[in-house]
């Protein structure tokens, strides 16, 4: 009977550790993941940003030489991130593909013109630095036009502003949540120990003898869930790394080591916070109050 009872305490408390060591991870996770989100967002930004494409069409006068000094000096240029010449004729190839038929053959002529597609780097995709950088290209007497999407600027650069901040309020309120969480959980853990807290300090047991062994415990649960959450953080990394390269991910390896770092620091640091105040809380505790 007594082999029973102990094999059902046994499991009733790894179960209970289970359960502190799945929530902590869970919530960490959560955590890791808005982390990799702050830290990323202006990368994902410039991402998105870097894609917007100046067409800098040409006359059908232009000069071989001149196309080609033309494209070689955006190349160089400090805003240019790819300048790309696209013949009238792989226009016209590209664009028959599109609409699933042969327009030119239609028409009878090709009216699409010479272009060079340019793609800015992120610190220049403003209204007010492309505006001036598209009105210095229509200077050239061979273009013929510089054509960009005004709207798309504008609404790319307030949605980075905006999902920026609400990225950042979001980040607070689910730190706050986490603390919460992990601390209820350790308090449910500590909760059904409270009579041994108790006698213990009966028997003359100081709250620092009491305290440590709880507060050691727990720890290493939190060392433990931070250590299942990182993990799958991991593998998220690689995974977001492996389908979207252009995001360098892994390049920023010191961002990821203070991010894995900080998530594990937070695990053991709520842990030991929570512990400590819930048995604090318990030995401040009347013996008649344990059983509300």
């Amino acid at each position: 009977m007594s082999q029973y009872i102990e094999r059902y305490q046994r499991r009733k408390l790894i179960s209970s550790y289970f359960s502190v060591v799945l929530s902590i991870a869970l919530v960490l996770f959560l955590l890791g993941v808005l982390g990799l989100l702050v830290l990323n967002t202006k990368k994902l930004a410039d991402h998105f940003k870097e894609q917007i494409t100046i067409s800098v069409f040409l006359k059908d006068n232009a000069k071989p030489v001149e196309i080609d000094q033309l494209q070689k000096s955006l190349v160089l240029a400090e805003y240019t991130k790819s300048a790309e010449y696209i013949s009238k004729e792989d226009a016209a190839e590209q664009y028959s593909e599109d609409i699933g038929e042969n327009f030119v053959e239609f028409l009878g002529y090709n009216p699409l013109k010479n272009s060079i597609d340019v793609n800015l780097k992120a610190d220049f995709v403003s209204p007010e630095q492309i505006a001036e950088i598209a009105e210095d290209l229509a200077t050239k007497t061979y273009v013929d036009e510089v054509s960009y999407d005004k709207p798309l600027i504008s609404l790319l650069n307030d949605n980075a502003r905006k999902i920026s901040l609400w990225i950042l309020v979001a980040s607070a309120i689910f730190t706050v949540i986490a603390v919460l969480l992990i601390n209820s959980s350790i308090r449910l853990s500590i909760y059904s120990k409270r009579f041994i807290i108790k006698t213990m300090q009966m028997v003359g047991a100081t709250k620092t003898f009491i305290r440590r062994p709880f507060i050691w415990a727990n720890i290493k649960l939190g060392m433990i869930g931070a250590a299942v959450a990182l993990a799958s953080l991991s593998i998220l990394i690689y995974y977001i790394n492996k389908n979207f390269p252009e995001l360098n991910l892994l390049q920023d390896y010191l961002v990821l080591i203070f991010l894995f770092i900080g998530v594990f620091g937070l695990g053991v640091v709520i842990s030991w916070a929570s512990t400590h105040f819930a048995t604090q809380r318990f030995l401040n505790l009347r013996t008649d109050d344990l059983y509300y």
